[in-house]
């Protein structure tokens, strides 16, 4: 008699974000082969906002239906309201980066283009309910091959095939530091499970140490800190405007939830030991991320150092090892990507307008032509610096707030200071938008005239509201950080 093969249980609630963002993302390459070239961006587009809609629907199902953190298919995954709640942000940030895209001028793949975004945030919503080592490293790499080929996907620009070559070579390199350091951590304690690393009561181990630092080390590399942030100013500056929108957005959320997920359920026991580095590294991002975009002048390689700082700043917050630095981190969140994916979508706009790359200089009177833009593009400056009337203040107070109760008063201090180092190149940003010299007293377009495009019109909209309103709406969006913080053990 043969024995009946034993299954595991499958939750499929858990696992619908990812499913139907696979569906959207299949229907988008059926697109690609079966409809005629020019029906092809509309419905490939129609179809990818349609599934992040979905997606985000049943994100919030799986929070109200997720009251305690539990695992599934085998404890290789969680269902809990963490990972809920980055998978709406990640659905929400994908929706808004379609309306992005929709103008950016491309030869042919539009309905291969959208396929790749709906498949890679499928990979991050699979990679953000990680509960052990193996699935954490396969939807590290699902989503990362989405953006190789993405930031790669406009074949006709050098410096696009460039900068997919870059990030192939720095994310591979990357990928395989963090797969040894699992490997040694599985040798060390046998477990592939965070739980049950946690519970093998390994702290003494060298192997155990090591494992940790490279893990460690591979995931500085997707949050683009410093000093594994080599890769980001070039591929920020060389792929498609939208692409650096979407990965300056969505990778950060994915691999900052995956790191406060895994250092305080796996590795609590080490917390005296990634604490320090994780300190040390949030001070080197900060130092380097600000006084790099001091001397840029191409506004995404600017962008792209800011971002190495707001992941110093972010840094901060996991650092603390509390409940009150993770419900920080999960509010900054929300901010920091609209205001990412927003400040990058003017940065489209005024492309698009010259079909030349942005630099400060180009900026120039741009404040004046496009009212909408500028305006934006203020309010987003003023966010990343923390300025009253946007959520980037309450990030920051909130990040310095924990940093200060966890006793870390000196990190408090330091990012002050970069704080205000930071001012002077988002201030010039705003500067160099409301001046006028005689080479941009008219505007340069293509054609003569500017493009229309209200779908990108739409997308800096959103990001704006989003940007102000998460500063009057505070303490909803911590009421609802604070429940996703219940699923870790603090």
């Amino acid at each position: 008699m043969i024995a009946a093969i034993q299954t595991p249980h499958v939750d499929w609630l858990a696992l619908s974000p990812s499913l139907a963002l696979l569906a959207a993302s299949g229907l988008c390459l059926f697109v690609a082969a079966l409809l005629p070239e020019w029906l092809r961006r509309a419905f490939a587009a129609t179809i990818a906002f349609g599934g992040f809609a979905v997606a985000a629907g049943l994100a919030i199902a799986v929070f109200d239906h997720s009251p305690t953190a539990e695992t599934l298919i085998a404890d290789s995954m969680s269902r809990d309201r963490l990972a809920a709640l980055t998978q709406l942000i990640l659905a929400a940030t994908g929706a808004v980066i379609v309306f992005v895209s929709w103008g950016e001028r491309r030869r042919g793949g539009a309905a291969e283009y959208y396929a790749l975004v709906t498949a890679a945030v499928a990979g991050m919503a699979f990679f953000v309910s990680a509960a052990n080592l193996m699935t954490l490293f396969l939807g590290l790499e699902w989503f990362s091959l989405c953006l190789y080929v993405l930031v790669a996907i406009d074949t006709d620009r050098a410096t696009s095939l460039e900068a997919g070559l870059k990030y192939v070579i720095v994310g591979g390199f990357g990928s395989a530091v963090l797969l040894f350091g699992s490997a040694l951590v599985y040798g060390a304690t046998g477990k592939l499970g965070f739980s049950e690393i946690a519970a093998a009561n390994a702290s003494s181990d060298a192997f155990l140490v090591a494992g940790l630092a490279m893990i460690l080390a591979g995931l500085m590399f997707k949050i683009s800190a410093a000093p594994f942030h080599m890769w980001t100013p070039d591929v920020y500056q060389g792929a498609p405007t939208s692409v650096t929108a979407f990965m300056s957005a969505a990778t950060k959320t994915a691999a900052f939830v995956v790191l406060l997920r895994l250092v305080n359920t796996a590795f609590s026991s080490e917390s005296d030991i990634w604490t320090i580095a994780l300190a040390v590294i949030a001070c080197i991002s900060l130092a380097w991320g600000n006084l790099a975009a001091l001397a840029q002048r191409d506004v995404k390689r600017l962008l792209a150092y800011s971002s190495i700082s707001h992941a110093g700043f972010m840094l901060i917050a996991v650092e603390t090892a509390t409940s009150r630095g993770a419900e920080a981190l999960l509010y900054y969140l929300v901010p920091y990507s609209a205001m990412s994916v927003g400040a990058f979508a003017v940065v489209a706009a005024r492309e698009r307008e010259l079909a030349a790359p942005v630099t400060l200089e180009s900026l120039a009177g741009f404040g004046w032509e496009r009212p909408l833009y500028g305006s934006a593009m203020w309010l987003f400056m003023l966010g990343f610096a923390g300025f009253p009337l946007t959520g980037g203040l309450f990030g920051k107070f909130f990040v310095f707030s924990a940093a200060y109760d966890a006793g870390q008063w000196w990190l408090v201090l330091f990012g002050v200071a970069a704080t205000m180092v930071s001012l002077a190149y988002y201030l010039n940003v705003v500067r160099w938008m409301y001046m006028r010299t005689a080479a941009s007293t008219r505007l340069v377009a293509v054609g003569g005239a500017p493009p229309r495009d209200p779908a990108l019109a739409l997308s800096v909209g959103a990001a704006a509201v989003v940007t102000v309103g998460s500063f009057f709406i505070v303490q909803p969006i911590l009421d609802v950080a604070s429940d996703a913080v219940a699923s870790l053990p603090f």
